[in-house]
């Protein structure tokens, strides 16, 4: 799981402590991108600029701005099931 973010961004630090919190109840890593940050910056901000937070599970984009951690939860459990 990802979660892209950005510096400052108040809308981030919630979704940084629901990912924590999803992730860790269902035994999943995650890490985070500065999508101002890194040789891929000027991409990511392009892609996500408008939308961080934003998280991707497997590469598809699970929601943005505000993470549903409900809705995180079942992505993680259906990921599980298959």
């Amino acid at each position: 799981m990802v979660l892209f973010s950005r510096k400052g961004c108040h809308l981030c630090d919630d979704a940084r402590e629901v990912v924590a919190r999803v992730c860790e109840a269902a035994g999943e890593r995650w890490r985070e991108v500065d999508i101002e940050s890194g040789p891929d910056a000027a991409d990511l901000t392009a892609r996500y600029g408008e939308y961080v937070p934003v998280v991707e599970v497997d590469g598809v984009q699970q929601g943005f701005w505000q993470v549903d951690g409900d809705r995180l939860a079942r992505r993680l459990g259906d990921r599980r099931t298959r």
